[in-house]
């Protein structure tokens, strides 16, 4: 298929996703994927149907965001989050801290963060600003509810205080979790970022993105955070030429703004 230059236009019009950021060649291969899944045989036809079908238009949105997740993924990240670098934060910054989960997908992550926070302060006193451009997995997230797997590596003692099984092999968190996080659309490369953060987590989604955009998003982050504040990564990412985007490594997954 050819004409993909214009179906970027195409696709930045109607969903305000911009496929440049994208590594194209991986993008491009998912993407032809699903055309010939619904017997498309060119772009065009495909943007036709992407107009005239919600159902079809909600998949695309969907498959494009690759949302992969689970509660306390790399479990030795958040072992170190909870007993060194949280800690820190919160003698620092005092209990009230300013978090924010970006592209935060179905829930897992900003969750997680209230469970793994809940050992350090007051349940009531974690907020946590979750954002991801896929209105779809927000509705999801908000829901609550996941599958055996995805809460696999939830510690014994949280799922016992923080999940009902409902069905067979299905889990609800509590509502004492869900009402601590503030989910909200939002587009990381396109729409202005909030301030004075004092933790962002943004993990196993820019491995997906150019190196220009994910430079753009690193800078983007280290404005939002306050000096001292820690950025917290994917294991299968790093933060290229990062003393230069004002940062300071504290370890693999983990950076610091400096002043």
């Amino acid at each position: 298929m050819d004409n993909y230059e214009s179906f970027k236009s195409d696709v930045l019009r109607l969903t305000k996703i911009d496929l440049s950021a994208y590594k194209e060649k991986q993008m491009r291969r998912r993407i032809d994927s699903l055309v010939s899944k619904h017997d498309c045989n060119t772009y065009p036809e495909y943007v036709k149907l992407l107009t005239s079908d919600k159902a079809v238009f909600e998949e695309f949105v969907n498959f494009l965001t690759i949302n992969v997740s689970e509660f306390y993924r790399n479990t030795d990240q958040w072992k170190l989050l909870t007993e060194e670098y949280a800690p820190e934060l919160i003698s620092r910054f005092g209990k009230n801290l300013k978090i924010w989960s970006a592209a935060c997908s179905t829930g897992d992550e900003p969750y997680s963060l209230v469970m793994a926070l809940s050992d350090l302060i007051d349940i009531n006193q974690i907020t946590i600003y979750a954002t991801d451009l896929d209105k779809q997995v927000i509705a999801q997230a908000k829901t609550g509810i996941y599958s055996e797997k995805s809460i696999a590596g939830v510690p014994d003692d949280k799922k016992k205080k923080f999940f009902t099984k409902i069905g067979d092999s299905s889990y609800q968190i509590s509502d004492k979790v869900k009402s601590r996080v503030r989910f909200q659309e939002h587009n990381l490369l396109r729409d202005s970022y909030p301030k004075d953060y004092h933790l962002i987590v943004c993990r196993n989604v820019l491995i997906y993105f150019t190196e220009e955009a994910k430079h753009e998003v690193y800078d983007k982050f280290a404005h939002s955070l306050v000096n001292h504040g820690l950025l917290f990564i994917g294991s299968t990412e790093q933060v290229m030429d990062y003393k230069n985007l004002g940062y300071k490594r504290r370890s693999s997954f983990f950076y610091e703004k400096e002043e």
